[in-house]
């Protein structure tokens, strides 16, 4: 019989909530096996996981201690959430930024910037799916997301024409996948139909696969689905809502000549 895996301490959920889901995943396994070849971590590989963050906070427990204000806590989790990435116990970080869109949640694995979301979208929802695709260790880590969010903010305000940001497509598999990779080739205040990137990917008749493409991107603005409209010229649907899509379109028309 499966052993049931014991939950994570208190202070283990308090930096990586999304871990009681994996582990009531696991204590389900361990009272009926799942046999689909499913590749969650086993009970063993969890509790190594749980005892190296262990060690972590404990390396911070006494200053935590001696210091116990909200500065000092916010520090420590920086520094934590910087350990366990640099010990390979991060599966996502993330934060939110406001911007003229609206807030923006951002998340990142190791390989790159893996999920832009409009409010719309639901940032807790987004963060529940991408503990079910990617891992349950995520961790509200702004500092990783830093060169992002300035690279946004700066499209954002006319001054970036492109961005420069390791991106993990991992989220988007086939067909998706080759219209994302076209979509970065569409210049900056330019528009393709949705026929023509349905031709550039290879599948002339796809056009309402590349619609379905665009809508699920899962990296609106930094791969610019919003440059794809109708063959009419008319807007199309968007993930982020037409009025952001007309912003974006309409920002990327009246970007000043010495934006990079």
């Amino acid at each position: 019989m499966i052993p049931t895996p014991r939950p994570p301490s208190p202070e283990i959920l308090a930096l990586f909530p999304r871990l009681t889901q994996q582990y009531a995943q696991e204590a389900e396994a361990a009272v009926m096996p799942d046999h689909t070849g499913s590749s969650s971590p086993t009970s063993s590989e969890l509790s190594a996981v749980e005892q190296a963050l262990t060690d972590l906070l404990d390396s911070g427990a006494a200053t935590a201690n001696e210091h116990s204000g909200a500065e000092h806590q916010a520090r420590l989790r920086a520094r934590l959430a910087q350990a366990a990435g640099e010990r390979g116990l991060l599966d996502v970080a993330y934060r939110t930024i406001d911007t003229e869109l609206g807030a923006l949640l951002l998340a990142a694995t190791p390989l790159g910037l893996v999920r832009v979301a409009y409010a719309v979208e639901g940032h807790e929802q987004v963060l529940a799916a991408l503990a079910a695709r990617i891992g349950p260790r995520i961790l509200h880590a702004p500092d990783r997301l830093d060169q992002a969010a300035h690279q946004i903010d700066e499209y954002l305000h006319g001054d970036r024409l492109h961005f420069e940001l390791p991106l993990d497509l991992r989220l988007a598999s086939g067909f998706r996948h080759a219209v994302l990779a076209h979509l970065q080739n569409i210049a900056y205040g330019s528009t393709a139909s949705y026929a023509a990137v349905a031709a550039a990917a290879g599948s002339p008749r796809a056009v309402r696969a590349v619609g379905t493409a665009c809508a699920r991107n899962p990296l609106p603005v930094v791969v610019p689905c919003h440059r794809v409209v109708r063959s009419d010229g008319s807007m199309g649907q968007y993930v982020g809502g037409t009025v952001a899509k007309q912003a974006l379109l309409a920002l990327e028309s009246s970007a000043p000549t010495g934006s990079r």
